[in-house]
């Protein structure tokens, strides 16, 4: 399961969680961005805690970067760094904790899956938390892995690049997959839905999934505390 950019959407990931029920998952990887824009980042994050699978990865990302050390000028709106300093005021200890001394502080990671090497990053090798990657994406600094999980766009994507490679029986190329899974809690390609993949490491296929969750819900936890441009986004997925 790779999942990224939760926001803070309780409503979103339980239903992501629930629609899960049925698959063996082995193992998780989240890319970050588990908190702010939405209401309840802490209860995220406690969803998180009570998780019986292994995490494999688990990454700030720039939103946690940004509150833990309250550097609000990257973000692009003036909206956006009201929100996180909103978040940060009401961050309870548990998070904070969570945020410092359990999320990856580099933003990236690297680990095997079933003998593939796999990086996960936030962002992008460019800039762990606020430079994504994008289709067309072919920086040979990828070349050594088998897969490349991204977030920090909240844009979905798969594809995949061949290096050159001295290796007849595979025709002289080297195979990297690119996968970001979306944004479970605020999505911007235009699907309100909750999105996130699941990979087969057996078999390499990739399952990316949006699932349907009750957004009135989710909407009726915002009482004026930020912008209601992150309440309204919700509907529309933009």
């Amino acid at each position: 399961m790779v999942i990224s950019d939760i926001h803070g959407n309780r409503e979103a990931f339980l239903r992501v969680m629930d629609s899960l029920k049925d698959d063996m998952i082995e193992g998780a990887v989240f890319l970050g961005d588990l908190i702010d824009y939405g209401m309840h980042s802490n209860e995220v994050i406690e969803m998180i805690q009570s998780l019986k699978y292994p995490i494999l990865s688990n990454l700030r990302g720039n939103h946690e970067q940004a509150i833990i050390t309250e550097s609000y000028d990257r973000f692009s709106s003036k909206r956006g760094s009201a929100c996180a300093m909103y978040t940060h005021s009401v961050l309870n200890e548990n998070t904070w904790n969570y945020m410092k001394n359990i999320q990856n502080p580099s933003g990236m990671s690297e680990f095997m899956l079933e003998e593939k090497r796999c990086l996960a990053v936030h962002g992008s090798l460019e800039d762990n938390y606020w430079k994504s990657i994008f289709p067309g994406e072919d920086s040979p600094e990828y070349e050594k892995y088998d897969y490349v999980f991204s977030g920090h766009s909240h844009l979905p994507h798969y594809f995949e690049v061949f290096y050159p490679a001295d290796n007849p029986k595979m025709r002289n190329k080297k195979k990297t997959v690119f996968i970001n899974p979306g944004s479970v809690g605020q999505p911007r390609n235009l699907n309100p839905m909750a999105q996130y993949c699941i990979l087969n490491t057996g078999t390499g296929q990739v399952d990316m999934r949006k699932v349907p969750y009750d957004i009135g819900k989710e909407q009726a936890s915002y009482h004026g505390q930020v912008d209601d441009f992150y309440r309204e986004r919700l509907e529309s997925g933009v």
